[in-house]
């Protein structure tokens, strides 16, 4: 392979551009107007202009992206996380075009895109899930309403298309029942063109834990390890390490063997993440990401294993050339999101230009960003200008570590929440670990 297009934008783009050139691998940077001075747009062998500012005309325009691979003559396209990357449409049409689309078939991510067909799919390779309709909920009230005395008040009604902490809706009594079944379709169709919703039991104290994956779609397939995302806000998670705290290996390896398993099952190629809410020892599946995630660069650091260099590998043909046995954990990592907005405003995005930008480091911190002194943070996007990612030989190292970059990271001329960040190091609760999902949450008022 000989040249990639990148399909995306900032700190993720960037992230491939340095993996293809690492490669040997030429590289073209697709940007929008609003993006013409990215970091990897001027770093690029080959730029072009999708179109202009907003993501509707431009990272998520299908037919600009693929033209711009057939006039620079790309072989692949890799998607990033967000905008196209688990487009099932999106992936064929890059295959029918005759490119490789850098992730798993169209088919695999339209399977596990649809939470109904994603848990029905884990539940047949053995994947433990959460007690729950295991199907769509249908229209006849007595049969719901038996349904959730059977799983057990509270329940949560979720959308078979839902994402990203959208589309779904806590049940606490049987009176409250048949209203929320029917908002939240409401919801749904509007959301996401699919009205069809499905029942779970709703774990009141879980953990959100996740397994890292990578399969070559050739009945090779290991796990490295898992991640704890459970400080989150308003479902978006805020910060992410590896391994995640209270995990034994035992429970590592048998959860990881599991998800190994269910990707050859189910032909799994690239990377991909299956996501856990864990409670009382047990792990229950609520879905899988066919793709890179944000949080990937921890994992990174405590294997040593390049994810994104893997994903091209994969992409080329090649069988997977790293053994379940050659997976070793290694201290711990820490990632903080940077974000460029202000907590103390309810989160407000805060575009505009960087006047001033230091940048830490040190041993075992990495940050990666696309952002430098004189960079204007467009409105129309996702306000993550960077990721900080701390190491040390354990928990307690990293924590301090991340603690001294977050204090010599300086972004002036905008709001970020460095701040806030920086709280959550010292917070006590988060230093002593295992907290469950809804902790950040119940201490953001005395953190901000």
């Amino acid at each position: 392979m000989e040249k990639i297009l990148i399909a995306n934008r900032g700190e993720i783009a960037l992230r491939v551009l340095r993996a293809c050139k690492q490669l040997g691998i030429k590289t073209v940077a697709v940007h929008s107007t609003a993006d013409a001075n990215l970091k990897h747009v001027l770093l690029a062998d080959e730029t072009v202009c999708i179109g202009p500012g907003p993501s509707a005309q431009s990272y998520l325009n299908i037919p600009a992206i693929i033209a711009a691979a057939e006039v620079t003559d790309s072989e692949a396209i890799h998607p990033g996380y967000g905008f196209l990357s688990e487009n099932a449409d999106f992936a064929d049409r890059v295959e029918e075009s005759g490119f490789v689309f850098i992730g798993p078939r169209g088919d695999t991510i339209r399977m596990m895109g649809d939470k109904v067909s994603a848990i029905r799919a884990m539940m047949a390779a053995g994947v433990p899930t959460v007690p729950g309709s295991g199907g769509p909920l249908g229209d006849n009230a007595e049969d719901n309403l038996k349904m959730a005395k059977k799983i057990g008040y509270p329940v949560i009604i979720k959308a078979s298309g839902g994402g990203g902490g959208r589309g779904m809706r806590v049940v606490h009594t049987e009176s409250s029942l048949l209203k929320s079944i029917q908002l939240t379709k409401q919801e749904a169709g509007a959301a996401f063109g699919n009205p069809e919703v499905y029942m779970e039991k709703f774990l009141e104290n879980p953990r959100h834990i996740e397994i890292q994956v990578l399969a070559d779609g050739q009945g090779n397939a290991i796990h490295l390890g898992e991640r704890d995302c459970s400080m989150q806000r308003r479902h978006q998670k805020v910060v992410e390490e590896a391994p995640a705290p209270g995990i034994s290996q035992e429970q590592r390896d048998r959860i990881g063997a599991i998800c190994a398993k269910a990707c050859v099952d189910i032909g799994y190629r690239g990377a991909g993440t299956f996501e856990f809410l864990y409670e009382n020892g047990e792990f229950y599946f609520i879905e899988m990401n066919t793709r890179l995630q944000v949080e990937h660069p921890v994992t990174e650091q405590v294997t040593g294993i390049d994810l994104v260099k893997a994903q091209i590998e994969i992409a080329m043909g090649r069988p997977l050339s790293i053994k379940q046995a050659d997976v070793k954990l290694t201290g711990h990592a820490i990632e903080c999101r940077i974000n460029a907005e202000n907590p103390a405003k309810n989160f407000m995005p805060s575009p505009g230009k960087i006047e001033r930008l230091h940048l830490p480091g040190g041993p075992g911190v990495r940050i990666d960003t696309h952002i430098y002194t004189g960079y204007s943070v467009p409105p129309h996007y996702d306000s993550m200008i960077g990721k900080l990612i701390c190491y040390g030989q354990d928990r307690d190292i990293a924590i301090a570590r991340m603690h001294t970059a977050l204090t010599e990271l300086a972004i002036k001329g905008i709001d970020t929440n460095i701040d806030l960040q920086k709280e959550i190091m010292s917070d006590q609760g988060f230093c002593e670990g295992s907290r469950n999902i809804h902790y950040l949450e119940h201490r953001l008022e005395h953190l901000i």
